[in-house]
């Protein structure tokens, strides 16, 4: 059994990492490359970057301090934010990334996903989505969640894997920082439509949020930002209680 994965994320806003609910009322968390180096030595699995007002400002992702971040780390790098074209894959991967998170970009231009996955492979294509429940339908958002596309995010997902996507982050906004767990409705819509690596978001706010999450077939991975950001869940103790669960975990 492939052991699960804990993965911390740094919303970067004006070079500094932030945190909200339900995307909105962000308040100012720490500097990410400092943050970024503790994680590294606190057990994280993987580390995902998000310049997350990139898109809906219409400019290009922050490389200096990404660049600072990468060289805190020698775990996997996702990073995403105003990724729209195959030169931004390029610089963002020359500035140390793994992995390259697209979603508004996408939304924009879905031939984006295959051409980067003929170029780089399928295992660096990240598609990103940021979903909320509108009339009752798993709605796809755009720009940071401030847009509704009107598409229906679980048929997104199945063309963006159809098309080269190597794993799917969802981002439930119904659930965002709210801590109340993870949206297992959501995440079950989606894993039962898909056959690559799905990554939850959204909605952990205590260690068993991430045992209840891990039994639900096709989750490989629980990703989280202020949990870990106040040190109200250490990822080492985690690891080590998902474990006393059942659940494979590196530690």
């Amino acid at each position: 059994m492939l052991a699960k994965r804990i993965i911390p994320c740094l919303d970067v806003k004006d070079g500094r990492v932030v945190k909200g609910t339900n995307f909105e009322g962000l308040r100012d968390m720490a500097d990410p490359v400092e943050m970024a180096g503790f994680y590294n030595n606190s057990g994280a699995d993987e580390l995902v970057f998000y310049d997350i007002t990139a898109s809906a400002e219409g400019r290009n992702l922050f490389t200096d301090i990404l660049r600072r971040v990468a060289s805190e780390i020698f775990i996997p790098l996702t990073v995403g934010g105003g990724i729209r074209t195959l030169d931004d894959f390029d610089r963002v991967l020359k500035c140390g990334a793994d992995k390259v998170s697209v979603n508004s970009g996408a939304i924009a231009d879905p031939g984006i996903i295959g051409a980067a996955a003929k170029k780089y492979g399928d295992q660096c294509v990240v598609l990103s989505m940021d979903v909320k429940r509108v009339d009752g339908q798993f709605r796809l958002f755009a720009k940071g969640g401030r847009e509704d596309t009107g598409l229906d995010a679980m048929d997104w997902a199945v063309r963006g894997v159809a098309a080269g996507a190597g794993e799917i982050v969802l981002n439930s906004i119904d659930t965002d920082g709210v801590k109340q767990g993870f949206d297992l409705e959501m995440l079950d819509t989606l894993a039962a439509r898909v056959n690559v690596p799905v990554i939850a978001s959204g909605g952990a706010g205590k260690m068993e949020d991430f045992a209840k999450l891990f039994t639900h077939p096709g989750i490989d991975a629980g990703l989280a930002a202020s949990i870990f950001h106040t040190r109200q869940v250490d990822i080492k103790k985690l690891k080590q209680y998902l474990r006393t669960q059942g659940v494979e975990m590196r530690i």
